[in-house]
């Protein structure tokens, strides 16, 4: 009897200790009081403008707060605020090798992120975030630009979101 017992304290203790944690998430995320977020359209404003950027962007941030926060998505006035411009999408050549010529090729995707936190002002910022990835220069842009644009796209996100909300 007293086995069942010390089992049942165990549990209460276990279940009191993961309900003081309310404010976190198994992702790591902390959020504080917030219970809403907003983000703008991140607009394209680099030299060379991919069509589907800006809207990928967004959507993905806007996808990784839904899916991994209890947040609640709204159009305006959210607890957090991301607001953001596409500053720069470039290729440069990279890894020159003998005779002058590049072995590969880097695609670099640069954001300036705003963030506002109403209920914690002491974590807003305004950052600029830069990712690239290389291909080879014998692969034809057109033909890597999708996975090469996912690929960064998911890196950047994961450090907006580890900035804001992650905090560690």
């Amino acid at each position: 009897m007293k086995k069942n017992k010390a089992h049942i304290l165990i549990f209460l203790i276990s279940c009191l200790f993961f309900a003081s944690c309310g404010i976190y998430s198994f992702t790591g995320a902390s959020y504080g009081t917030a219970k809403t977020v907003t983000i703008e359209y991140f607009q394209n404003r680099s030299t060379y403008v991919n069509p589907t950027l800006s809207n990928t962007i967004t959507e993905n941030l806007k996808d990784r707060f839904m899916s991994q926060t209890p947040l609640t998505l709204v159009k305006t006035n959210g607890d957090l605020h991301f607001e953001g411009t596409i500053t720069g999408y470039t290729i440069t050549a990279v890894g020159i090798k003998s005779g002058e010529t590049a072995s590969y090729n880097r695609l670099t995707i640069q954001l300036k992120v705003s963030f506002t936190n109403s209920t914690a002002p002491e974590n807003d910022f305004d950052k600029t975030y830069s990712r690239y990835a290389d291909y080879d220069v014998s692969s034809s842009f057109a033909t890597v630009e999708s996975a090469l644009v996912e690929e960064i796209t998911e890196q950047l996100i994961d450090d907006i979101f580890n900035d804001s909300v992650v905090n560690w």
